[in-house]
């Protein structure tokens, strides 16, 4: 699953619908820094972010807590969430 594959489903009339977009949406980039953040811990990004490593981490850990309680969120009111299968580049 990619970003343009949830554009649908975050203009949904359904709350639920949009919820699951939100999740799936937040979950990407957060594998996405996640694998930018182990690739520059690495030594092998191709590239040198501006940002401090301290400054991406910290987003990174926020990003996992707003998931922690988007998927507590969704087990209270029921909305199921799909596993995602994500391709990190």
């Amino acid at each position: 699953m990619d970003l343009k594959d949830t554009v649908n489903t975050m203009c949904s009339n359904d709350y639920k619908e949009r919820f699951v977009a939100e999740y799936c949406q937040t979950k990407i980039r957060y594998e996405r820094l996640k694998a930018m953040n182990t690739k520059r811990k690495a030594r092998v990004l191709t590239f040198e972010p501006i940002c401090s490593d301290e400054l991406l981490r910290q987003q990174q850990s926020l990003m996992g807590q707003l998931l922690e309680v988007l998927e507590i969120r969704a087990l209270r009111e029921q909305i199921t969430l799909p596993e995602l299968e994500l391709v990190i580049k």
